[in-house]
């Protein structure tokens, strides 16, 4: 099943009435999905022949801590500070930045997600190195 058929699949998911959807393919691909009322869409994992299990959220969260917003990760992968390794950083402490403005890219399922900031301010600290693996919901950015 590819990624984006997944995406549409979350995006029905969280548009029905549906409470707990269980899904097993002729190919081994088994997808399950709960809604709570809270919160959308909590989990989707997705398995192959029981090997790997990948966290696919449906948004990107944000935290707030005393006037400090906190951009998380939006799904499990690696974190990226660059577009390429050899390029600066997209936002760096202290960088002004905008809603809309790609801040880094989470890499999930060997694609490249850009990850957008969902409101204006500045960086007062970058969480996470460089390459590192990020979980759902984990901290990659504080703005003030």
């Amino acid at each position: 099943m590819e990624y984006e058929q997944i995406k549409q699949l979350m995006k029905d998911m969280g548009d029905s009435k549906l409470s707990s959807l269980d899904i097993e393919f002729p190919d081994g691909v088994k997808i399950s999905m709960t809604k709570t009322v809270e919160s959308g869409l909590s989990v989707v994992t997705a398995e192959k022949q029981m090997a790997n299990v990948v966290e696919i959220p449906t948004k990107q969260e944000v935290m707030v801590e005393d006037d400090v917003k906190v951009i998380t990760a939006p799904m499990v992968g690696t974190f990226y500070a660059s577009s390429a390794p050899d390029k600066p950083p997209y936002v760096k402490e202290g960088d002004k930045i905008r809603k809309g403005q790609v801040v880094c890219i989470v890499e999930a399922m060997k694609l490249m997600n850009e990850i957008e900031s969902e409101f204006d301010g500045e960086v007062v600290e970058v969480c996470v190195k460089d390459g590192e693996i990020v979980e759902y919901g984990k901290p990659l950015f504080k703005i003030k």
